[in-house]
């Protein structure tokens, strides 16, 4: 960065419905890989934060959880992180999907924000736009603007990558005049072990459809750095049943081995550097209720309460 010209940095919350696009995005933005991105509803747990650099500005990224109608204590946790994520930022991105437009959960989501977000700069992200005609999209736009007062409208693709760099340059000028809150080689601040753990729960989730739909969480337990370079990480993958212990480690063990080497290949990638990765199955019927498991995902077991 050329120090004459005054650095930039900043927070921008990305939130929305689950499945909006908003992990893609994030990663899009930061060109790289650090939310866990699948095709199931509302994969992502804590606020993981990505980071990207913009001329003189520094963005850094809030990959809220889905907004929805929370349930269990897991949920209320996950709906308060992302309102969280929201209220700490200088910008607000809403993201929509172009061919869903405007549904009940946005309409709940545009409601609170009323309360929630007068005042603030909050730009609309209508993304997935391949997805429909341009008439389409432009009367969704202007729906949605009669519906909040948002500061600006981006039409993307975050899978593609169209309208991203507009929108993040865009963003890169919202940023408050200051200095940047991380390295410059830095991408995420979430700890490796969260990471990697966030990496095998996303190939558990992949590969076992809708078999444990969110009734499983994996930790990083241990962490051993070794001479020649290598890392040997240990994960625990916790069910909630003694049942699923079972379709975890699938038939001859075939399922966690697969999840296993996928996990592998990804972390080694991410760090450049061979990996040793250890995964057990064990049954803790309610981990949903333990504060630990919480704070292990980064969300606040207060939250939860009804």
């Amino acid at each position: 960065m050329d120090e004459k010209v005054e650095s930039r940095a900043g927070f921008v919350a990305l939130i929305g419905e689950p499945n909006a696009g908003k992990s893609t995005l994030l990663n899009q933005m930061v060109g790289a890989k650090v939310s866990i991105v699948t095709h199931k509803v509302q994969t992502t747990r804590a606020r993981i934060r990505g980071i990207a650099i913009e001329g003189n500005a520094q963005i850094v990224f809030v990959d809220t959880p889905g907004i929805f109608r929370p349930r269990r204590r897991l949920d209320r946790s996950m709906v308060a992180a992302a309102w969280g994520g929201a209220e700490d930022a200088d910008v607000v991105c809403l993201l929509i999907e172009a061919h869903r437009g405007l549904t009940d959960g946005v309409e709940r989501i545009l409601d609170a924000m009323m309360e929630r977000g007068k005042g603030r700069t909050v730009a609309l992200v209508i993304n997935k736009i391949d997805r429909v005609k341009a008439e389409a999209l432009l009367a969704l736009a202007d729906k949605m603007n009669a519906a909040f007062p948002f500061t600006r409208t981006f039409m993307v693709s975050a899978e593609r990558g169209h309208g991203c760099d507009d929108l993040r340059a865009w963003l890169a000028e919202q940023m408050p005049a200051g200095p940047w809150l991380y390295p410059e080689d830095q991408i995420a601040d979430l700890p490796m072990r969260m990471i990697a753990a966030e990496m095998t729960r996303e190939k558990l989730t992949l590969r076992l459809h809708e078999e444990i739909p969110y009734q499983l969480t994996v930790e990083t337990e241990a962490w051993e750095e070794r001479q020649d370079g290598s890392a040997r990480v240990d994960q625990v993958i916790y069910v909630a049943r003694p049942g699923h212990k079972g379709i975890v480690l699938g038939k001859g063990g075939e399922t966690i081995k697969a999840v296993s080497q996928a996990a592998r290949i990804e972390l080694e990638e991410f760090m450049g550097r061979r990996v040793h990765l250890f995964l057990q199955v064990r049954v803790r019927e309610n981990w949903l209720d333990e504060a630990e498991r919480y704070s292990e995902m980064g969300l606040d077991f207060r939250d939860g309460d009804g």
